[in-house]
Parts: C-alpha cells; sequence; structure tokens
C-alpha cells in the first residue's frame, strides 16, 4: 500500500514538474534525441553485423555437412565399385578356366 501512495505521488509531482518546467523539458529532449539515435543506430548496426556472421557461419556449416555427406557417398561407390571389380575379374577368370576345360 505504501508503495501504490508513493508512486501516485510521484507521478503527481512528475506531471506538475512537466508542466512547469515544459521548455526546459524541452530543450533536454532536443539534446537527448539525437544521442538517442546515434546510440539505437549503432547498437542495430552491431546486432545486423553480428547476425550476417552467424549467418555465414551457419551457411559454412551446411556446406561442410553436405561436403562430409558427398564424400562418404563417395566412399561407398568407390566400395562398390571395387567389389565389382573383383567379381568382373573373377567371372572372367571362370570364364577363361571353362573354356580352357572345354577345350
Amino acid at each position: 500500500m505504501p508503495l501504490l501512495v508513493g508512486g501516485a505521488i510521484a507521478t503527481v509531482l512528475g506531471l506538475l514538474g512537466l508542466i512547469v518546467w515544459w521548455q526546459a523539458f524541452v530543450i533536454i529532449i532536443k539534446g537527448a534525441l539525437p544521442i538517442m539515435l546515434l546510440l539505437g543506430g549503432g547498437l542495430a548496426m552491431y546486432v545486423g553485423y553480428d547476425d550476417i556472421q552467424d549467418q555465414l557461419r551457419e551457411d559454412k556449416k551446411k556446406q561442410d555437412e553436405k561436403l562430409d555427406k558427398a564424400r562418404e557417398e563417395i566412399e561407398q561407390i568407390r566400395a562398390k565399385a571395387e567389389l565389382y571389380r573383383e567379381e568382373l575379374e573373377r567371372l572372367k577368370d571362370e570364364s577363361l578356366k571353362s573354356r580352357e576345360n572345354n577345350s
């Protein structure tokens, strides 16, 4: 309850002070606005730059993952090709042996 009363008193005093010192308030706003814009703009540029860096890192990570997956697939295909090559050689040998036996 005391907090509510204190808040109400502070609000009334603030409103009275704003009415009495309106010119001083406007001068303060005129001086503070460019500073707030500069600080806000600088913060926005920093956050935007950081966001771009995060995006680039994510894109690079995705590309690396795709490259790793492609390398794994290539290794699997090479292994299969080697198996087929061995099978082909075995079949050639068997074919030659069967021709020699039939002759």
